[in-house]
């Protein structure tokens, strides 16, 4: 098994930002749809998600490509993307980056 100590919550949202919602051209990082995400000493894997809004048919496909992504890095095991709707989704939750790809202006 490879050494897991080096692989930290700052890897997942890397992988991450390769993950996008098919409706919307920014990552799903910079979107603030990612609340929280841990890794175990044995690099287990979990994340807790949203999305734009809880109706959105494209949850689980988007779910599937986070994990599929997660998976992807070096000494990661069991992936667990977890969808969550509390609290819910707002656009001010968009970072700055991602602001920018909108033309969102504060």
């Amino acid at each position: 098994m490879a050494d897991t100590s080096i692989l930290k919550s700052d890897d997942i949202l890397e992988a991450l930002k390769d993950v996008y919602d098919p409706e919307i051209p920014i990552n799903v990082v910079d979107l603030g749809l990612i609340y929280d995400t841990d890794v175990t000493a044995d690099g287990d894997v979990s994340v807790k998600m949203t999305l734009t809004f809880a109706g959105c048919g494209m949850g689980p496909q988007i779910a599937q490509m986070a994990e599929d992504k997660i998976s992807e890095i070096e000494g990661v095991g069991e992936v667990d993307v977890e969808m969550v709707f509390d609290p819910p989704w707002n656009p001010e939750m968009i970072s700055e980056a991602g602001k920018l790809q909108l033309g969102m202006e504060d």
